[in-house]
């Protein structure tokens, strides 16, 4: 099969590799397991996050429909789709296999991959998963801290709390969780937005509104959190980035770079 050369070359600190998976994974469309397996693996590549990949007798090939849809990663290769037929519905192109994968990544063959938001559900283990597989590397630490945190925006004091609890999740900055009693609930708007974090659940937002001026998005809660996140229930958190400025004992904390922080 002819293909372009791959860019390992060009990129020798690139990484691309499989880790074993050890727990039960299922995928589920329209009421049907359209994959079940305990030997997925985790493909983790630089950059992105990881992804599970099944082996293709674990995959309910019947469901499957090939289409002529071709894609071309530099470190992988060229990958084929499928798309999912199950009764009436279809999740077009939903499905890829590197059928001829570039030498440095030749375990991946006789995998395939789903798109995570088009299929219905994902289950590892028993427990329903969100947005994208959980990373075994992720660790989410939550502490009490009597530490005075204040919050300002604009200049004003927005909250303001010797009450907090810090929020430490791999690779983002300390988040603060404050009580609600300790957020003036006077200056916040409720938001439309939510989002979702399979290590937490899905989060509310809300708008700061000082006079006239509103600062978007500001601040978001988890009413209904994961387990393992259950201590940030109801406490309220404020994006670092974004803030005029968060005081710790006093002391301004730098304001950390993350994809959420002002273009």
């Amino acid at each position: 099969m002819n293909q372009p050369a791959s860019k390992y070359d060009q990129h020798p600190d690139y990484d691309v590799h499989f880790e074993p998976c050890p727990k039960r994974l299922r995928v589920m469309f329209n009421g049907e397991v359209v994959a079940d397996t305990t030997r997925a693996q985790y493909l983790r590549e630089t950059k992105h996050l990881p992804v599970y990949y099944f082996p293709i007798d674990d995959v309910r090939r019947d469901l499957l429909i090939a289409t002529n849809h071709s894609s071309h990663c530099p470190f992988k290769g060229d990958a084929s789709y499928w798309t999912v037929k199950v009764g009436d519905r279809e999740a077009e192109n939903a499905v890829w296999s590197y059928n001829h994968p570039y030498p440095e990544v030749a375990e991946i063959k006789d995998y395939l991959a789903f798109y995570w938001d088009r299929m219905d559900h994902w289950y590892e283990e028993d427990e329903e998963v969100f947005v994208h597989p959980r990373d075994p590397k992720v660790r989410l630490d939550i502490l009490d801290s009597s530490r005075s945190v204040q919050v300002t925006v604009s200049g004003q004091v927005v909250a303001d709390s010797n009450k907090a609890r810090l929020l430490f999740e791999t690779g983002l900055p300390t988040r603060y969780y404050l009580p609600q009693d300790d957020v003036h609930l006077d200056l916040l708007q409720p938001s439309d937005r939510s989002t979702s974090c399979p290590y937490k659940g899905t989060a509310n937002y809300w708008h700061v509104k000082l006079g006239n001026e509103v600062f978007k998005d500001l601040v978001w809660s988890y009413p209904d959190p994961a387990p393992e996140a259950a201590q940030i229930k109801g406490y309220f958190c404020f994006f670092n980035e974004q803030v005029g400025a968060i005081h710790i004992d006093g002391v301004k904390t730098e304001r950390p770079v993350t994809k959420w922080s002002p273009t």
